[in-house]
């Protein structure tokens, strides 16, 4: 049997907006319902989700990681799809 693999790093499934996005640096802010501001990095998307692709106001959904060292991240990026 090989090594084990490190758990992968799983968080609370929420929702929120895109507020604030620093493209040159590769990250942005999503804010939640409670008006709280959670980090983003481009290496943090869903598999598919173009860090470009996002806009301003974008509702998404992402993994909510609460870390008591560096603060909350979100993990698993996505853009919430329209309904129309």
């Amino acid at each position: 049997m090989g090594p084990a693999r490190p758990a992968e790093r799983r968080g609370v499934v929420s929702t929120g907006r895109i507020v604030k996005l620093l493209i040159g640096q590769s990250h942005g802010f999503i804010r939640l319902a409670d008006k709280r501001e959670i980090y983003f990095h481009r290496s943090d998307l869903e598999d598919g989700t173009a860090f470009n692709d996002f806009i301003i106001g974008d509702a998404v959904t992402f993994e909510l990681l609460e870390d008591g060292v560096s603060g909350a991240r979100a993990l698993r990026v996505k853009r919430r799809r329209r309904i129309r």
